[in-house]
């Protein structure tokens, strides 16, 4: 069983690296299935309908999210149908969407659970009780559980990957936008990375404008932070390779394609 995640899909150049660049994946990789944050698929910020159905048209079979879950009024209009979007689990109790959802492969059934830590971020439920919650009612039905840990500190991803090891098959960071290189499989086969990192704009910060950036850390004032429209873009993944009888991860390997990248064109 073989997973493959893109990271925080930025803005329209991100969605069209993903169009462009998915394919070609699925044609090099084989993947049983394919996972995409896309809370910062809309302009930087949120998701539309139209977006989260064309990540499914180009070969995704679930969506997660995160803190920019409802940036993008127009969520509120068709959360409750998306069958394969998961938006934080530990939003409070009551929240429209839906924290897990089941992907079913033929004989085989795999639970996405999405998270959202609280170091640096607004205050929510917890989400190592979260996971608790959901894990155990995830297991009765399937050993391929996979947590997309949307959080901020890598203390606190750390914590979930050791917090989570062994009891689920994946446990990829998201929001930060910068791949880190420590993948590895943690005690009990669980897949580990802090942060996937993102896909869009290259030559950018965090997928936003540079220079707007810049000027906001020189001077401490207010700034409309912008996806950048033309320039060079990446895409940030990572692949997993599960035992399909234990739901174990034995692999996860990242991938990176950017200007500097040979599976650039």
């Amino acid at each position: 069983m073989d997973i493959l995640f893109i990271g925080d899909v930025v803005g329209s150049p991100g969605r069209d690296m993903v169009k462009e660049y998915l394919p070609k994946l699925k044609e090099k990789y084989r993947p049983h299935l394919t996972i995409i944050n896309g809370e910062n698929a809309a302009g930087g910020k949120g998701i539309t309908e139209a977006i989260y159905k064309s990540f499914l048209e180009w070969g995704a079979q679930a969506v997660t999210l995160g803190n920019h879950t409802w940036d993008n009024r127009d969520i509120l209009d068709f959360i409750e149908k998306a069958k394969y979007m998961a938006r934080p689990a530990n939003f409070p109790e009551g929240t429209p969407g839906k924290g897990i959802v089941y992907v079913k492969l033929n004989d085989l059934e795999i639970a996405v659970i999405n998270l959202q830590g609280r170091t640096f971020l607004p205050a929510l439920d917890c989400p190592f009780r979260k996971a608790d919650e959901l894990i155990k009612e995830a297991s009765t039905r399937t050993p391929f559980i996979f947590v997309d840990f949307h959080a901020e500190a890598t203390s606190e991803k750390l914590a979930m990957g050791w917090y989570l090891a062994g009891r689920v098959s994946a446990v990829v960071g998201t929001h930060t936008h910068v791949q880190t290189a420590d993948n590895r499989i943690l005690p009990g086969g669980t897949a580990y990375i802090t942060d996937v990192g993102m896909t869009g704009p290259y030559d950018g910060i965090l997928g936003m404008e540079k220079n707007v950036v810049i000027k906001r850390f020189l001077n401490s004032m207010p700034a409309r932070f912008e996806v950048p429209k033309e320039g060079p873009v990446q895409l940030s993944a990572v692949l997993m390779e599960l035992d399909r009888k234990s739901g174990k991860a034995k692999k996860i390997n990242r991938i990176l394609i950017n200007p500097d990248h040979p599976l650039y064109s």
